[in-house]
């Protein structure tokens, strides 16, 4: 037996209104940590999923579950830029491109946010034309279904006109186009720092709480 403020647990609930309202707050409270998908695709710059989930590690007292699912070519590329592979190591569960049974394959698992980082063209192109042809096109369009939040780090450049209109049908679909452009009024000084001028872009978008450089705030 112990008690929470002016409630018996295990025994008996001698203040039934204050504790009904004690249990919604934690409930409510619960239910405001955020359940994440993390996608990596193929295209370059490893450096932003890595950042990312080292961040959300950090993070854990704000997220309920994260979610990760590789492409084969986002393993490639990770282990040709940052010379290792060390995505194995990372603190969440990682799901098999192919592994329709993920919970964040339903919208009934309501995961709130997804995150493909860094999304591809050719993953942008198959969201736009509602392609789920593997798990990371059909959590996407799942968020998209559900009314939720998917933000794609889309990292190509120049763009062509196909890309344009595919991030304009995503837009316009309720997805967020965030670009892997850095910015440089916090003085970065090593490549890590320039691309967590992204990463902190991509949390402030999740919705997390952190600790970051803002503009004019001293």
């Amino acid at each position: 037996m112990f008690f929470i403020g002016r409630c018996r647990v295990g025994y008996k609930l001698f203040d039934p209104f204050l504790c009904s309202n004690f249990f919604s707050f934690v409930l409510l409270i619960n239910r405001m940590k955020k359940k994440i998908v993390v996608a990596v695709t193929g295209a370059s710059g490893s450096v932003y999923p890595k950042l990312l989930l080292k961040q959300l590690s950090k993070l854990e007292d704000q997220i309920a579950e994260v979610g990760v699912v590789m492409s084969d070519n986002a393993k490639q590329v990770w282990k040709y830029e940052l010379g290792n592979e060390d995505y194995k190591d990372i603190p969440f569960k990682f799901y098999d491109k192919k592994d329709f049974m993920a919970p964040f394959a339903s919208g009934s698992a309501r995961y709130d946010t997804m995150v493909i980082i860094p999304c591809s063209m050719g993953t942008l192109g198959r969201i736009a034309g509602g392609i789920s042809d593997d798990l990371i096109t059909r959590a996407a369009d799942v968020i998209l279904k559900e009314r939720r939040r998917l933000i794609l780090v889309a990292r190509d450049t120049p763009l062509n006109l196909i890309h344009i209109r595919n991030m304009q049908t995503v837009t316009e679909a309720g997805g967020i186009i965030c670009p892997a452009v850095p910015s440089f009024y916090s003085l970065p000084k090593t490549v890590e720092e320039v691309a967590m001028t992204v990463v902190n872009r991509v949390i402030d978008l999740i919705g997390l709480e952190q600790d970051t450089y803002r503009w004019s705030e001293s």
